[in-house]
């Protein structure tokens, strides 16, 4: 892979490129946003009381659904390379946003067994796996060399902004017009947007040009490690678990602040508002970070920005729990870091191992982390339970914010020299 971090300036951004690939990365952020997982996964609380009112599902049995989704989105993420292999990413993307909206709108039919919403869940990101975030990333990794780390974050802060938007928005219509107006919602934003703008817009840089930001260098960007190379490589598994380690950090912090604040004697109301400084550090962590993976050793910015969350654990572990200053911080520590994860997974797995097999190398990242991200909820349940508090939970999430970064850092001369090397 080519470093460019020495011939270009760190603090200016280059226009240029972000003026030749703006159409790329305004499709990008409206894929992410629309993509099956965000949708499912952020309306889905507006839609519980509905559905429970509707058919007299239980609130936990809903609550299956999301566990049904994440085993979806799981093989979803291994069958996208070989589809794009075979048909090229524009079709799958395009047919994949075609079968999303009818398959939306079918979930509308569902009667009487909750089966049909699990089955409806489950099958949803296997038929539509040309929607899910490596389609994007892998868009915006071929169009931005300079800029890539800050056009990567730009279209993945989609999923915070759908974290604002959706619920709302599905609430009022929901409101107004019953519960299937929301599974119609979510069929009508890929249809009326990310649909045309994709026909339009969806293009690889060397369909498009010699004016295209790739140019010359398409046919180098395409280059990198096998599937098979990349399992054989220590430095994958060592970006893989320090990423997972991250992941269940965040996992463990996201579902406990609230309650483990109420548990200290904080009232919900001011629980909730310390929390709601999580999104925002989520969205500002992701652009900030970033901003500096094109401008910085990427090495060094993951160790950072994965070891900030030890200062929020620490703090809650050890700190004055009547210091609402103390708990923001705590919060936004571990929200900004939780904001960098999937910039950084997007980034490194491109910049170590190319963009060849990208679909499968980033795609067997994203099972692993989804298949963690559904079993840690129930571990950090179990630790609640065996010790009575959250200390256990805060103790196991400030190991994970320290061996993580850790086993970055060690690994950093071997990932510069694999960075180096032209696989055979």
């Amino acid at each position: 892979m080519s470093d460019t971090s020495t011939s270009r300036p760190r603090a200016a951004i280059d226009l240029a490129e972000f003026k030749r690939g703006w159409r790329i990365l305004l499709l990008g952020l409206v894929g992410i946003c629309t993509s099956i997982s965000v949708g499912l996964l952020y309306g889905f609380g507006t839609l519980v009381i509905p559905l429970e009112q509707a058919f007299g599902w239980s609130r936990g049995a809903l609550q299956a659904s999301i566990t049904f989704l994440f085993a979806g989105v799981a093989i979803s993420t291994q069958l996208v390379g070989p589809l794009y292999r075979r048909f090229g990413p524009r079709r799958v993307a395009i047919v994949s946003i075609m079968l999303q909206v009818i398959g939306y709108a079918a979930i509308t039919r569902i009667e009487h067994s909750i089966g049909w919403l699990y089955l409806a869940f489950f099958a949803m990101p296997l038929v539509c796996a040309g929607t899910i975030a490596i389609t994007w990333t892998q868009l915006v990794n071929l169009w931005f060399e300079r800029n890539r780390g800050l056009a990567l974050a730009a279209i993945l802060c989609g999923t915070g902004l759908m974290a604002v938007v959706l619920p709302p928005l599905l609430a009022r219509l929901i409101a107004l017009f019953g519960w299937q107006a929301g599974f119609f919602t979510l069929a009508a934003l890929p249809l009326l947007f990310t649909l045309p703008m994709a026909l339009l817009w969806m293009r690889l840089p060397s369909e498009v040009g010699p004016e295209s930001p790739a140019g010359s260098e398409t046919v180098s960007q395409m280059d990198g490690f096998s599937f098979r190379q990349a399992l054989r490589s220590p430095v994958y598994w060592s970006f893989n678990v320090a990423l997972i380690l991250s992941v269940c950090l965040t996992v463990g912090m996201v579902t406990n602040i609230v309650p483990m604040l109420q548990g200290k004697g904080l009232s919900a109301q001011a629980a909730s508002q310390i929390f709601s400084s999580f999104g925002v550090s989520i969205i500002a962590g992701r652009l900030l970070v970033g901003y500096l993976l094109d401008r910085y050793p990427p090495i060094l910015v993951a160790v950072i920005s994965l070891a900030l969350p030890a200062i929020g654990c620490a703090i809650f572990l050890y700190g004055d729990v009547q210091s609402t200053a103390l708990l923001v911080l705590a919060t936004l520590c571990i929200g900004a870091s939780a904001g960098a994860e999937f910039d950084l997974a997007a980034f490194l797995m491109a910049r170590y191992f190319g963009l060849r097999e990208y679909a499968r190398i980033f795609g067997l990242h994203l099972a692993l982390i989804t298949i963690v991200s559904g079993l840690m909820p129930v571990f950090f349940g179990y630790l609640y339970e065996a010790y009575g508090n959250y200390s256990a939970v805060l103790l196991c999430c400030l190991a994970c914010s320290i061996i993580g970064p850790s086993m970055l850092l060690w690994l950093q001369p071997t990932a510069a020299v694999v960075a180096q090397q032209q696989p055979t």
